[in-house]
């Protein structure tokens, strides 16, 4: 298993020429991505030939829109390691550029998935779109997989209580703070990447020092308090965070601060991962210290009973 990142016009390495290919953005790979490399698996193993993703950095909406993308639920590398857990052999990453964007279907096909892929069959979503402006869809894609002798397998949506499982319905359900759901949609909890920066130290001074976390590149869940789990020097910890701004200090400005339950020492410029478990409370403003205290003494209780 490997991860490749090329230019377009590149040749693929060997081990992703000539195998089962799914193409796509995949971001959050959620259970509905998954049940489509499932399917990508068996075509791949009836074949005796690699399954193989291709997927695009960045995504093409920041550079055709910048400035509209939706926020990422995945780094580019939890993306690819999400993607080998799911059963794919190679993820093969293109460098998007404005050239490749401005290619129209029918060329994308032709460079990328009949030349330099050599794919033998393709295994995409009802809601695949490629080529410049998203003009190709999956009749397009069967229409030209015909001649080329290439099969091509599209998988239905997958849904859970009747919705649909979608990275806008994940962003949909962080962005109110209901991680749980989100977790369900992701089949696994959200993560958050971040590098601990300075704060004001208030909350050592209480009792609850809390890393704050900054250079956060991926989605933040909704304003409020969370029982998390927190990755630091590959140790799990259990752990609190506070998202949105703090109004009994009259501090307006949004952030995200990490409390890890029984670690002693510094981590400052240090990165965490934060996966999210279950939102415990809104974000209010309390009359004093004390009260803050307590209050903090009942998230801290109610996190780690979360976290197991």
């Amino acid at each position: 298993m490997a991860v490749y990142t090329i230019d377009w016009q590149a040749t693929p390495p060997g081990d992703c020429r000539g195998g089962a290919v799914s193409i796509g953005n995949f971001d959050g790979v959620h259970r509905g991505h998954a049940a489509l490399l499932a399917e990508l698996r068996r075509q791949a193993d009836a074949l005796g030939v690699p399954a193989v993703v291709l997927t695009f950095d960045p995504h093409p909406i920041e550079l055709l829109r910048p400035g509209q993308a939706p926020p990422r639920l995945t780094t580019p590398e939890d993306r690819s390691q999400l993607l080998l857990a799911s059963g794919v052999d190679q993820v093969l990453i293109l460098r998007t550029t404005h050239e490749l964007l401005a290619l129209c279907a029918a060329e994308f096909f032709t460079e990328v998935i009949r030349k330099r892929l050599q794919a033998r069959v393709l295994v995409e979503g009802t809601n695949f779109g490629f080529g410049r402006g998203r003009e190709g869809n999956v009749t397009t894609l069967a229409a030209l997989c015909g001649p080329a002798g290439i099969g091509l397998t599209v998988v239905p949506p997958l849904l859970l209580d009747g919705m649909e499982v979608s990275s806008s319905h994940v962003r949909a359900a962080l962005t109110a703070g209901n991680v749980h759901t989100a977790a369900t949609l992701l089949g696994r909890p959200y993560r958050l990447h971040g590098l601990v920066g300075s704060g004001q130290r208030r909350g050592q001074k209480l009792g609850f020092p809390t890393a704050n976390l900054e250079q956060i590149s991926t989605l933040i869940p909704g304003d409020g308090v969370y029982a998390v789990r927190v990755l630091h020097g590959g140790t799990l910890w259990p752990g609190a965070t506070h998202i949105g701004p703090n109004p009994t200090f009259g501090e307006n400005a949004r952030k995200v601060e990490v409390h890890l339950i029984g670690f002693q020492g510094d981590l400052y410029g240090k990165p965490l991962a934060v996966d999210f478990l279950k939102r415990l409370r809104d974000t209010r403003s309390f009359p004093g210290m004390a009260e803050l205290a307590e209050q903090l003494r009942r998230d801290i209780e109610q996190a780690r009973q979360a976290a197991g």
